[in-house]
């Protein structure tokens, strides 16, 4: 290693960057696990960003003349040295990022910037639509970016914050379908396995900090093809979790291989090691029949007086259990019927059997009520007590199963048809919207406020999902999604065939989040499909509805922008960080956006950009009594100090914009070895 570090010094001496870079790799090298995974990290990724303006000082590409398909050497970066618009046609001067001698002049309008994952990157939002038919509710939020670079942005927004954090990567089947430094990566690549787990490794490293401590859950699910690998991934990259693999029959037809024909998929549950944080599997009619038992007592010890406080009435109304009532087991006078009607409509059920002999319930009444989501009512059809009902107690069942098959979870039918319901569109293998329901069920069933987070969104099945679970018991959880805007390879084919490109509107208005997330989102809240006719079909399994009935909730859409550090730093780029700071407060609400006031505040947080007015604000924000977050733009250390100390108790301060470029400074070139 001595030698290596020697070499590389003198490498330095006539190239810096070429030395930092293979510092790196011998850095990755010396880091390898003598046992576990090994794979080659490569190069840092890369994303192109059409349609945001050259800057003097950005990285480029060429992009090859319209009407002809890329060509390997598109890959070369440049730097724009100087930007010349004096003849009118605005041309950039660049120069080689490999070689500074290499110099070359090119027209702006053919030129497309470039953000490497190891530079700062400065986020902010645009907002492209909303959806509102929840009130007060927090909104969804659908943002269409480069997933590296939204989680680097959700790093100042959710940190620490994200309930459960669903993703369908790509499984890396050697099709096209997805992309690494802006080449798909196909079956015959070498690297592909090494190229996947990198592209993963990197993302997963930045979502775990996003997850809550001790109760956050990661969900990814995968196929066979990169399945044992991605295992051995989490398990090095979540430390202090176990990942437990449940198996999901998502095509019952079958996908057939060279020795077995696949007809599952694997779902893995990354859960914080000794946390129980997995509900309950919920019941088939059936199960429940076949596990449950009567509440009554019998055999030796099971009579009335044989306990001190179990004889008393359960109240029964349209086959649930309504209510209790007080126990009368020392009341030697109270000798009630099998089942009497009460005046408010109800049945009161008492412990008596068919030959008339008073017992107990098996529990005391304060137990009983405590399970009383497990009480079944069965209706009698023997002897004289035909008619009556009894009061069953149904099995908990206390653990998940590792293998989920049935109906629900054809992603066929529930997947690829209910979004051509939703949308009249098609999307290659969307996931049935049950089986996202059922994964996120498991652990955000008792959170009603629950954040969750969709790196890999696709055609938008988690934030379905999750107002789907908002509807079926009044949850108010809200969703984070994030999808990019690829265009297929077919639909790139023939636009390029008509002279188009990335970032002209006809080619961005093919790409996955504009056709495919965003439509779909708004017809499963709207319940019309984007020719405004209501949608076909019904859900089905739990709280079956016509889809046309839509939901009661909010959903707003963003574009990921690329900002200037002095431009935020002078407060001239507010509009592109007030979503963020809305986001960071809970996304809910009215947002600030004007600030010509020098301050203002909303439901859950304020806004101070002149400390001359630094009263007003103090009263507004005291009488918010939601507001939870102050943010404060100053440079200056002592008047920051000033104003922390005169915060209401409970608000929290946040210097802008100070927090803001040191969050991203510190997150660059994270996970990038």
């Amino acid at each position: 290693m001595s030698r290596l570090n020697d070499l590389i010094r003198q490498v330095a001496l006539t190239n810096e960057s070429l030395a930092s870079d293979l510092q790196r790799e011998v850095a990755a090298l010396a880091d390898r696990r003598s046992f576990g995974l090994n794979f080659e990290r490569h190069v840092p990724e890369a994303v192109e960003l059409p349609g945001r303006p050259v800057r003097r000082g950005d990285k480029v590409r060429v992009l090859p003349p319209r009407g002809e398909m890329p060509k390997a050497a598109d890959s070369r970066l440049w730097q724009v040295a100087r930007i010349n618009r004096t003849d009118g046609t605005p041309r950039a001067e660049l120069v080689s990022m490999t070689d500074e001698t290499v110099k070359k002049t090119q027209d702006i309008a053919d030129l497309v910037v470039v953000a490497e994952f190891r530079d700062p990157i400065y986020p902010g939002l645009v907002s492209t639509g909303t959806v509102e038919r929840g009130g007060d509710r927090p909104f969804h939020t659908v943002i269409n970016a480069e997933n590296f670079h939204a989680l680097q942005a959700l790093l100042f927004t959710h940190r620490g914050k994200v309930d459960c954090i669903y993703i369908d990567p790509p499984y890396n089947t050697g099709a096209k379908d997805w992309k690494y430094n802006n080449d798909y990566v196909e079956g015959a690549d070498l690297y592909r396995h090494s190229k996947w787990l990198a592209f993963m490794e990197r993302r997963l490293e930045l979502a775990k900090e996003l997850l809550r401590p001790e109760v956050g859950v990661l969900i990814v699910t995968i196929d066979e093809n990169e399945g044992s690998r991605i295992s051995l991934l989490l398990e090095q990259t979540f430390e202090g979790y176990a990942v437990s693999p449940v198996h999901i029959v998502h095509n019952p037809r079958g996908v057939q291989g060279d020795n077995f024909s696949f007809v599952h998929e694997t779902a893995l549950f990354v859960v914080p090691l000794g946390k129980k944080l997995i509900s309950s599997r919920i019941l088939s009619d059936d199960e429940v029949s076949a596990g449950t038992s009567n509440l009554r007592n019998w055999g030796g010890t099971s009579e009335r007086l044989d306990a001190a406080n179990c004889f008393y009435p359960i109240f029964v109304r349209d086959g649930k259990v309504v209510g209790f009532g007080p126990d009368v087991t020392s009341d030697s006078a109270v000798h009630p019927a099998h089942n009497e009607p009460t005046d408010e409509g109800a049945i009161a059920v008492w412990p008596i059997d068919s030959n008339g002999v008073e017992r107990k319930w098996r529990y005391a009444r304060q137990s009983v009520e405590a399970v009383q989501h497990l009480l079944v009512v069965k209706e009698l059809t023997r002897g004289s007590l035909k008619g009556d009902v009894e009061v069953l107690i149904a099995k908990e069942e206390g653990k998940q199963r590792t293998v989920w098959q049935g109906a629900k979870f054809d992603a066929s039918t529930h997947g690829t048809q209910l979004l051509k319901s939703l949308t009249g569109r098609a999307f290659p293998f969307p996931k049935s919207l049950y089986s996202v329901e059922e994964c996120l069920d498991a652990v955000i069933r008792n959170r009603k406020s629950a954040i969750v987070l969709d790196f890999f969104s696709g055609s938008g099945t988690t934030t379905h999902a999750v107002m789907r679970l908002n509807r079926q018991d009044g949850g108010r959880r809200s969703s984070i999604s994030v999808t990019n805007n690829e265009v297929s390879v077919e639909d790139q084919r023939d636009l390029r065939r008509n002279r188009l490109r990335p970032g002209d509107p006809q080619w961005e208005a093919l790409g996955i989040c504009e056709f495919i997330t965003k439509p779909r989102i708004t017809a499963a809240v709207t319940g019309e499909t984007p020719e405004g006719d209501p949608v076909e079909g019904a859900y089905k399994f739990t709280h079956e509805l016509p889809m046309a009935y839509g939901f009661e909730e909010n959903v707003e859409f963003f574009t990921l922008t690329y900002e200037a550090p002095l431009r935020v730093a002078s407060n001239r780029d507010f509009d592109r960080i007030a979503p963020l700071l809305w986001m960071r407060a809970g996304s809910s609400g009215r947002r600030i956006t004007d600030l010509s006031s020098g301050w203002d505040v909303a439901d859950a947080y304020g806004v101070l950009a002149n400390l001359d007015v630094v009263e007003p604000f103090l009263h507004a924000l005291s009488d918010q009594k939601g507001a939870e977050l102050a943010f404060i733009i100053t440079d200056e250390d002592r008047l920051f100090e000033t104003v922390v100390r005169q915060l209401p108790d409970g608000v929290e301060p946040v210097r802008l914009y100070e927090a803001y470029l040191r969050n991203f400074e510190l997150e660059s070139g994270r996970g990038l070895r």
